[in-house]
């Protein structure tokens, strides 16, 4: 009809098609395995991380351990360590197991290697079970084993000798362990062999400096009717090589004299150092006679003029007979001062005026102390690492100090200066040196 109008036509559509659901399904899939491996990359980073900051072999070996158990999943975890053969395990860290499954194995001996540990130790190529019972080497467990049929396992390499052996056993969500577990596993396994390797030379180099620091330090002599003990302690950090030390000595003047020094510095030249030092005091000390601050002060000017040594604080002490007893005559050279335990438990800081430290100003005088000293007392002189901590003010660590000291004076000597090493309030990343000095009873 003429007077019908005619509809318009649409446009035709532009926009995007939409996908089907199984397009859908497949595209998320494989969004979520990127953020799943993104996740596990992150993860191995993290964990490489931590187990590079471990300076103890043990706390490494652990940490492999439960650091795998983290990146797959797994419910239980071991690391044998094979020994000097090759051929079988030396040591197993085991992780995962709860108290009563640990308490059922208690009589059981740790695995030597053999099975389905064994054919990997034979075998050192990755190995994925999924049946551990059926696998060809499977040997059976021990009674009160807990039961696992699953079981990765990847051997750790150091310096292309194979080391040990990481297993893992149960993932949480019952699923046998796949390739990218075994490839993650792998990948922790080359960094695990890199950290053992280099926790072995960090224990090298602090055993060989510690051993170096010893020989340099006196063998106590016979200091009877007194007795005395001293021990030093290596700082923290890996080669480190200090300028701390001690000495006593019975001089021809029937007194016995103690001495603890600490020359600045952390390097072989401070130990050098510390050994001329001590050398010349001693000297001093048996020929001249003098009083504390007259030794220290010839041996501030004999070092000013004959070396060019570090700055370094003393304290030295002669333990004198007096009328009225024993009595403590003692100078300092900007150190820390004497530390008196006596019988009853009280203690006291010899708070007095100090002296320069050695190397500063060899015409500065140094003023001499005194005190009484009652029977079955005892006297510790110490270095500042025992007592030093970056958090807290120093008064707070010999605060501390003379409580562990008081508690504990009782102990035999050699025992009461190896809980003080044991216990000290500082950081522990200093050396620190400290001797002790009791006086005989009634």
């Amino acid at each position: 009809m003429a007077g019908d109008e005619q509809e318009p036509e649409r446009p035709p559509h532009t926009g995007p098609t939409p996908l089907p659901d199984a397009q859908l399904e497949e595209i998320a899939g494989r969004l979520r395995d990127l953020t799943t491996a993104k996740d596990r990359l992150q993860g191995l980073l993290n964990a490489v991380l931590a187990i590079s900051q471990e300076t103890h072999l043990p706390a490494v070996l652990h940490r492999i351990v439960t650091t795998a158990m983290e990146l797959v999943g797994a419910r239980y975890g071991a690391l044998g360590v094979l020994d000097e053969s090759g051929e079988r395990l030396g040591q197993f860290i085991t992780a995962g197991l709860s108290d009563t499954e640990r308490a059922d194995l208690s009589g059981v001996e740790f695995p030597r290697g053999r099975g389905v540990l064994g054919h990997l130790i034979r075998h050192p190529e990755p190995l994925r079970v999924d049946d551990i019972p059926s696998h060809p080497a499977s040997a059976g467990f021990p009674p009160g084993h807990p039961p696992m049929r699953t079981l990765l396992g990847v051997a750790i390499g150091v310096r292309g000798t194979i080391y040990g052996d990481l297993y893992l056993s149960e993932r949480l969500d019952s699923r046998p362990f796949d390739r990218d577990d075994q490839d993650v596993v792998v990948a922790l396994a080359g960094a695990a062999g890199v950290a053992i390797e280099n926790v072995r030379l960090y224990e090298q180099v602090r055993d060989s400096a510690e051993n170096f620091q010893r020989l340099l330090l006196p063998t106590l002599p016979d200091l009877h009717p007194f007795t005395a003990a001293a021990i030093y302690r290596p700082a923290l950090t890996p080669g480190h090589l200090g300028g701390d030390w001690y000495d006593a000595l019975w001089l021809p003047d029937n007194a016995c004299a103690v001495v603890i020094g600490d020359v600045v510095g952390h390097d072989m030249r401070a130990a050098a150092a510390m050994a001329q030092t001590r050398s010349m005091l001693r000297a001093l000390l048996f020929d001249r006679l003098n009083p504390p601050s007259s030794v220290l002060t010839q041996l501030d000017r004999a070092l000013d003029a004959i070396t060019d040594l570090p700055v370094t604080t003393a304290c030295l002490a002669r333990i004198e007979s007096a009328e009225d007893g024993l009595r403590l005559h003692w100078s300092t050279a900007g150190h820390l001062p004497p530390l008196l335990i006596t019988p009853d438990r009280q203690t006291e800081y010899l708070d007095a005026e100090p002296g320069l430290p050695l190397g500063v100003d060899t015409e500065q005088h140094r003023p001499d102390h005194t005190h009484l000293v009652p029977p079955g007392s005892t006297v510790v002189v110490f270095t500042d690492g025992l007592v030093e901590h970056p958090d807290h003010p120093i008064d707070q660590g010999l605060a501390r100090l003379a409580e562990l000291a008081a508690a504990n004076v009782q102990l035999p000597l050699d025992d009461f200066v190896r809980f003080l090493a044991d216990h000290h309030p500082s950081d522990g990343h200093d050396d620190m040196a400290l001797l002790a000095l009791r006086t005989p009873g009634d």
